[in-house]
C-alpha cells in the first residue's frame, strides 16, 4: 500500500512515547506519520495471532474477537464546505450536506493513460469543524475547504495548505497549479436552486410544445375540431409538461400513445381535445415581445428536452423552425452559453450546438435543469479541462467552519465541478471505545497480516468453529480500515472456515462489504449490529461530535436490511435525563422498526476512565444542573447504579415487545455489542430500589458515594 506520508526508522527497535501492552518490536515493520492522518501515528506489525480468547471472569455473551487494530484513527482531516455541490451519478448537482449515505455519485478512475468519470456510492458521510480557507479558480469557482483537503491538479494530488511549520512537508496548492475537472464558472446558486419561476414553466412549455407537441385546430362542415397532444419516450419531461400546465390552470388526460417495437421504444403523451384548453395552451406559448431571463432559462430546457441530444461529448438542439433557433441561440447569449449555428441538413433542419467542452455543456445544464436525467449523465466520459482552472487565490477565512466529507467508492468525487480527494471514514470523538486517552487516538496499532495469521488459526484441528466477535474493542471499520482493507480478508477467511461471527460498527464503510457480507452469510451464521441512541440530530452531534448522524446510519440498517442480512441495534449509550424519556425512547424504536432492525439491546452510558472526563466536562458547559444527579448515579464508577439500570429496563422493555424488536437477531446484537460497557437490559436482574432522583437530574435521596468501589459486573 502506498502512503503520502513518511516511515520512521528506529535502530533500537523501541517506539518512543509509545506503551501498548503486548506489541512485541520484533513484529514491527514500519512505524507511519502521514497527513492524510494528522496527529496519528501508525505501527504496522506482524501479529503472532489473530484470534483472542476473552476471560471467562468478564462475563461476555462470547469468547473469542478479533481486532484487527489497536487504538482508534478516528481523525478526519478532508472536509468542504456544506454547500460544496457534488455531481451525483443522474448528472445532477447536490449539495455535500444533503448527500447520504449510499446515494449514487460520479468519481474517477485511471483507464490507461486516461482519467474517465465513473460511478460511484457514498460510503460514509461525515461533519466536523475545520479552519477554513478559500480557493478560487480564473473561470470563477470557488471552493471552501479545510487545509488538509486535497484536489487533483496538473501534477498530482495537492493538500489546500502546507503543513505547519516544523511538522514536515507534503505537496499543496498554489497559484501556479490548475484543477482537473470542469469548474462551475459563476453558476453555483443555479445549481443549487434550479429555476421554478411563471415565467421559466411558460419558457419551458413553449420549448416543448413548439418542439415536439402537436396543436390542431380546423373547422370542417361538421363543426370545429381541435386537439392537443405531447408523446414522448422520457417520462420524466412528460410529467414535468403536464405538471406545469396543470399549475396554469390546464387539464390534460394522460395515456399511452404507442407500444414498443423491436426497433422504437413505447411513447406515452398527454392528451386534450377541449377547444377552450387547447386555445389556453396557445396562449401559453405565445411568443414574448421582450423575453425574461427566467423565460429564456426555461425555454431552453424545454426545448433541449424536446429536440436535444448530447453524448457526453457533443450537446445539440435541433430544429427546422428558423424562429425556434433564432430564439435558441439568443437565450444562449443571455446565459452566456458559447455555441455555433450548423449549416441545415437535406431536410431542412439545422442544430444549434454548444462549444466550449464540458465546463460549457455543464454550465448549460446547470442553468436550465433540463427535466430528463439521461441526456445530463457524462459515465464513460475522459475528464478533459478545457476551461481555466488556474488557481487565482488561496486564503485563510481566518476562523472555523462546518465541513462534510464522504467517503467513496473511488476515493474521489466531483465538488464544485474539480476532482477531489475524500476522506477514508469518519472522523469522530470515539469515547465509547476501550482504552480511551490520548494514546488510543493517536497510536494505532495495525495488524497488516491479520488474515493470513486468522486463516492459520481456523484451519487446527483444535478450532471448534465458535462464534467470534468484531468491534468489541475497536471499531473494525474505522478510518484506517479504508487504507488497509483487513475487513475483507477477515470475513473470507471466517465464511471459508465454517466460523460464525458478528459485527458492530457505528461507521457506514460496512456497506462497501456488504456484497461479501452476503456470500458469507449463504455459509455461516452471520449477525451485524450499528450503533445508535439518539433520535435528536442535534443532541447527537453534540455529545459524539463528527459521527455519522442518525439518518446516515438508519440508511446503514436499511441497505443491510436489504442485502438480506439482519441487523440489531446497540441503542447504546442511553444518557441519563436526556436520551431516556419515554418519548425519545418511543421515536427512536419507531425509527428502528420503520428501518428494518430486527433486535435491539440497550445500554446506559458507560463512563469509562478518559471517556467519564470528556463526558462530564460536556455536561457542566452544556447541562450544568444534570451534574450532581450523574454524580449520584455513577459516583465514583464506570456503571450506572443498579438501581438505574432496572429503571430504564423496566421503561424499555415493554417498548421494545409491543414493537417486536426482540429475538435471535438480537441476540447477535448482543454477541457484538458487550464491550459497550454495561448489562444487557433485555436480561433478567435482581431487582433493587432507585428513587429520588428526579427527572432534572437532583432528589434527596443518594445512590451511593461507594458506587465505584463495587464490582456490578
Amino acid at each position: 500500500m502506498r502512503w503520502h506520508g513518511q516511515a520512521i526508522n528506529h535502530d533500537d527497535g523501541a517506539l518512543p512515547g509509545l506503551e501498548l501492552p503486548g506489541l512485541r518490536t520484533a513484529g514491527l515493520l514500519r512505524t507511519v506519520r502521514s497527513p492524510e492522518f494528522a496527529g496519528v501515528t501508525f505501527h504496522e506489525v506482524l501479529a503472532k495471532s489473530a484470534l483472542s480468547k476473552v476471560p471467562a471472569a468478564s462475563q461476555m455473551p462470547f469468547r473469542w474477537t478479533i481486532n484487527p487494530y489497536r487504538g482508534c484513527s478516528h481523525a478526519c482531516t478532508y472536509c468542504v464546505d456544506p454547500s460544496t455541490l457534488v455531481l451525483m451519478a443522474d448528472g445532477r448537482q447536490k449539495p455535500i450536506r444533503d448527500v447520504t449515505v449510499g446515494d449514487r455519485i460520479v468519481g474517477t478512475e485511471r483507464d490507461g493513460t486516461y482519467r474517465r468519470f465513473v460511478e460511484t456510492e457514498v460510503l460514509a458521510r461525515w461533519g466536523t469543524v475545520k479552519h477554513a480557507y478559500r480557493v478560487t479558480l480564473e473561470d470563477g469557482t470557488e471552493i471552501i475547504a479545510s487545509g488538509d483537503h486535497r484536489f487533483l491538479t496538473e501534477r498530482g494530488w495537492k493538500y489546500v495548505a502546507p503543513l505547519p511549520k516544523g511538522d514536515g512537508q507534503r505537496p499543496y496548492l498554489t497559484t501556479n497549479n490548475r484543477l482537473q475537472g470542469f469548474g462551475l464558472g459563476m453558476v453555483a446558486d443555479a445549481y443549487a436552486t434550479p429555476p421554478e419561476s411563471p415565467d421559466y414553466r411558460r419558457g419551458y412549455l413553449t420549448g416543448m410544445i413548439r418542439g415536439d407537441g402537436m396543436l390542431f385546430d380546423k373547422t370542417y362542415a361538421g363543426g370545429r375540431i381541435t386537439m392537443f397532444r405531447l408523446a414522448l419516450v422520457d417520462d420524466e419531461a412528460l410529467t414535468r409538461s403536464q405538471d406545469y400546465l396543470a399549475m396554469a390552470g390546464v387539464a390534460t388526460n394522460r395515456r399511452a400513445f404507442s407500444a414498443a417495437t423491436e426497433k422504437r421504444q413505447a411513447l406515452d403523451g398527454i392528451f386534450t381535445s377541449k377547444q377552450a384548453t387547447v386555445a389556453a395552451i396557445r396562449k401559453i406559448i405565445e411568443w414574448p415581445t421582450t423575453p425574461s431571463r427566467e423565460w429564456s432559462i426555461g425555454f431552453l430546457a424545454g426545448i433541449f428536452d424536446a429536440e436535444g441530444s448530447c453524448d457526453g461529448q457533443v450537446l445539440r438542439i435541433s430544429n427546422p423552425d428558423d424562429r425556434m433557433l433564432t430564439t435558441t441561440m439568443t437565450a444562449m447569449d443571455v446565459l452566456g452559453i458559447p455555441h455555433v449555428r450548423e449549416p441545415a441538413n437535406k431536410i431542412g433542419v439545422a442544430n444549434i450546438r454548444v462549444v466550449g467542452g464540458l465546463s460549457s455543456r455543464r454550465r448549460f445544464f446547470a442553468l436550465t435543469n433540463p427535466a430528463i436525467t439521461r441526456k445530463l449523465q457524462i459515465i464513460g466520459a475522459a475528464v478533459k479541462t478545457s476551461v481555466s482552472l488556474r488557481i487565482i487565490s488561496i486564503e485563510s477565512l481566518g476562523s472555523d467552519s462546518e465541513m462534510v466529507d464522504i467517503t467513496t467508492g473511488t476515493g474521489d468525487f466531483i465538488a464544485n465541478g474539480v476532482i477531489s480527494h475524500n476522506c477514508f471514514a469518519r472522523p469522530t470523538h470515539e469515547y465509547l471505545d476501550l482504552d480511551a486517552g490520548r494514546d488510543f487516538d493517536s497510536q494505532v496499532v495495525v495488524k497488516v497480516n491479520v488474515d493470513q495469521v486468522l486463516r492459520a488459526e481456523l484451519a487446527k484441528p483444535s478450532w471448534t468453529h465458535e462464534a467470534v466477535a468484531l468491534g468489541t474493542n475497536t471499531d473494525p471499520y474505522q478510518r484506517a480500515e479504508g487504507r488497509y482493507r483487513l475487513m475483507p480478508g477477515i470475513i473470507s477467511a471466517l465464511a471459508d472456515s465454517g466460523t460464525p461471527f458478528s459485527i458492530l460498527t457505528k461507521g457506514t464503510l460496512l456497506r462497501r462489504d456488504l456484497p461479501l457480507l452476503t456470500q458469507a452469510a449463504e455459509k455461516v451464521d452471520v449477525g451485524l449490529g450499528v450503533s445508535l441512541a439518539f433520535a435528536d440530530e442535534g443532541l447527537q452531534q453534540a455529545v459524539e461530535p463528527g459521527t455519522p448522524s442518525p439518518r446516515a446510519r438508519l440508511d446503514l440498517i436499511r441497505a443491510i436490511r436489504a442485502a438480506g442480512l439482519p441487523c440489531g441495534v446497540m441503542v447504546a449509550p442511553v444518557l441519563p435525563w436526556l436520551t431516556d424519556s419515554l418519548a425519545h425512547l418511543e421515536r427512536l424504536l419507531d425509527t428502528l422498526v420503520d428501518a428494518g432492525a430486527t433486535g435491539v439491546t440497550v445500554l446506559p452510558l458507560h463512563l469509562r476512565p478518559g471517556a467519564r472526563e470528556w463526558y462530564l466536562g460536556w455536561l457542566e458547559r452544556d447541562h450544568p444542573h444534570l451534574v450532581e444527579g450523574h454524580g449520584r448515579v455513577y459516583g465514583r464508577g464506570a456503571y450506572a447504579h443498579k438501581g438505574y439500570r432496572d429503571w430504564l429496563w423496566e421503561r424499555v422493555r415493554p417498548l421494545i415487545d409491543e414493537r417486536g424488536l426482540g429475538g435471535t437477531a438480537m441476540h447477535r446484537a448482543r454477541a457484538a455489542g458487550a464491550h459497550e460497557g454495561g448489562q444487557h437490559v433485555e436480561g433478567d436482574y435482581p431487582r433493587g430500589a432507585f428513587s429520588g432522583v428526579r427527572a432534572d437530574g437532583t432528589g434527596a435521596a443518594s445512590l451511593g458515594a461507594d458506587v465505584g468501589d463495587e464490582t456490578l459486573f
